[in-house]
């Protein structure tokens, strides 16, 4: 036996192996957690079958499959990375999971981008399900697919950044109070569901300001109308990634 074999080797393991651990650590503590599932799955299913085979809700000319799935996959969007991940690591915080991660080899900006990573991983799960279930209802998309992942990846990033924002700056409780009240809001004022064109004049130049507004209305032009590039609601889309990315950054507390 040659000398050395079991000589300890201390140290960190290397970057990309932490992250893409700690990516699959985030990825299945989210697809395991109960209220996660009825936010990313559940909900948006249910809401795609139901409105699509019932003629609850005028949704304008055409099927209402093509209206309602581009706003589904923005809700999607929105549950998993709002408000379930503003639930999940405001919790987080509280248990002192974060001040004992931050103290690891592992830098804190790699956890935030891990966490980010994890988002991504069950956002593609929820669209393709989501895409399947619509097909199979009768779905029928056009436009561009670069304009569609474009729209996804800003609408995550307005979202991911508002959601830390509040984990890192609200108690948990009020978080989880806060996070599902503004999912509830939006669902119903964010033009998933109800046409923004169903609101008072007053009020729709308002409500198209906001992120889910924005992503859906985007997501819809090109899958439903066959728009190239919805530059307005992709500029919507940036200024809130850029704000809450931003001042999730500076005021974020660890513990």
């Amino acid at each position: 036996m040659s000398a050395g074999t079991y000589t300890p080797r201390p140290g960190a393991a290397p970057l990309s192996r932490m992250i893409t651990t700690q990516t699959a650590l985030e990825t299945r503590m989210l697809l395991r957690n109960g209220e996660q599932l009825l936010l990313t799955v559940i909900i948006p299913t249910l809401l795609l079958v139901l409105f699509s085979a019932v003629d609850i809700v005028d949704t304008g000319a055409g099927e209402s499959v093509d209206f309602l799935t581009p706003g589904i996959l923005a809700l999607a969007v929105m549950s998993t990375a709002f408000t379930g991940q503003a639930i999940a690591t405001g919790f987080e915080r509280r248990y002192g999971v974060l001040k004992r991660l931050g103290a690891s080899p592992l830098p804190r900006w790699a956890l935030m981008t891990a966490k980010t990573l994890a988002v991504l991983v069950t956002e593609v799960l929820q669209v393709v399900l989501l895409t399947v279930i619509a097909f199979a209802l009768g779905w029928s998309p056009h436009g561009n697919p670069f304009a569609v992942l474009l729209l996804l990846v800003l609408g995550t990033a307005a979202f991911s950044g508002l959601g830390l924002l509040m984990a890192g700056t609200l108690k948990a409780e009020a978080t989880l109070a806060a996070a599902n009240l503004v999912f509830l809001l939006l669902l119903v004022g964010g033009g998933v569901i109800v046409p923004l064109e169903k609101f008072p004049e007053a009020v729709q130049s308002v409500l198209g300001l906001l992120p889910i507004a924005a992503l859906s209305d985007g997501l819809r032009d090109v899958l439903q109308h066959g728009a190239s590039m919805p530059w307005g609601d992709l500029g919507i889309l940036a200024v809130w990634a850029v704000l809450g990315l931003g001042t999730a950054a500076k005021f974020f507390r660890w513990e």
